[in-house]
């Protein structure tokens, strides 16, 4: 498993950018969204549970049993958007006969994910099955109908063009496949829409300038959702893409939901 030794040594500061020009055009926005995640995947996962009060590992927990439920005799999955690698860990340790590989965007995750499944407290029946590497969502780099089960946690939200990378997912998934995702929407009631991205807003905007001295690091959540869909607008994506949704789970008033679909 190799490690990523190139690259900048100083990611650029991206409150210097216009975050809201780069999330208008699908272009521009993986310039800002990988220098984004390269700069806070070292305390990634330590953010999330806090922004989350804790709930992030209840939402994953659900994700990882609706996959775990569904892949019957799957033995290659993908988990898009992978991060620092918990989640492809998780699906390895759950399902003993299933090859796991993460996709990230962001090299710094990659490397943290690397450095997370060569822990010596992994066990190596598990190693041996999981990998990770850079790559990226709107063109997955594996063949058509090759994969038998694919998670994403909070990815399609991040990428330049949804329908697009739905579209890739159809395309490798097999049929009969299950796609389990897991992210953030923009509630359709405004007045909740005001309440959680203001408290989004504030809350990212904090930690971003006392972690990283870059407000928008963690302020880009809220700017994302606004400029995202609803789960109801996903679920239809998902149909119109080939998948037939099975199960949609929300929380905090539609902000999240988890998603469960067979690709038709």
């Amino acid at each position: 498993m190799k490690h990523r030794t190139e690259g900048p040594e100083r990611p650029i500061r991206l409150g210097a950018l216009d975050v809201e020009a780069h999330l208008s055009d699908p272009e521009r926005k993986q310039q800002f969204v990988t220098p984004m995640f390269d700069v806070i995947a070292p305390r990634y996962d330590t953010f999330t549970k806090m922004f989350s009060f804790g709930m992030d590992a209840g939402w994953k927990r659900d994700a990882l049993k609706a996959a775990t439920e569904r892949a019957g005799r799957a033995t290659n999955a993908l988990d898009l958007a992978c991060g620092t690698g918990d989640f492809v860990l998780a699906l390895a340790t759950a399902l003993p006969e299933l090859r796991v590989a993460g996709i990230d965007a962001s090299p710094r995750m990659i490397d943290l994910a690397h450095a997370r499944m060569n822990d010596a407290t992994v066990a190596w029946p598990v190693r041996d099955r999981v990998s990770a590497r850079v790559g990226d969502m709107m063109c997955i780099d594996v063949a058509d109908g090759s994969v038998d089960l694919i998670t994403a946690g909070y990815g399609v939200r991040n990428v330049p063009d949804a329908p697009t990378a739905v579209r890739e997912m159809a395309r490798v998934l097999k049929p009969g496949g299950t796609l389990v995702t897991l992210d953030f929407y923009r509630p359709e009631l405004a007045w909740w829409r005001s309440l959680l991205l203001g408290y989004l807003s504030v809350a990212g905007n904090v930690v971003g300038w006392w972690w990283h001295r870059d407000a928008i690091v963690y302020g880009y959540i809220s700017k994302s959702i606004e400029h995202f869909m609803s789960w109801q607008a996903f679920s239809a994506l998902l149909e119109a893409e080939g998948f037939a949704v099975q199960r949609v789970v929300r929380h905090l008033g539609g902000g999240i939901a988890m998603h469960v679909a067979t690709r038709r």
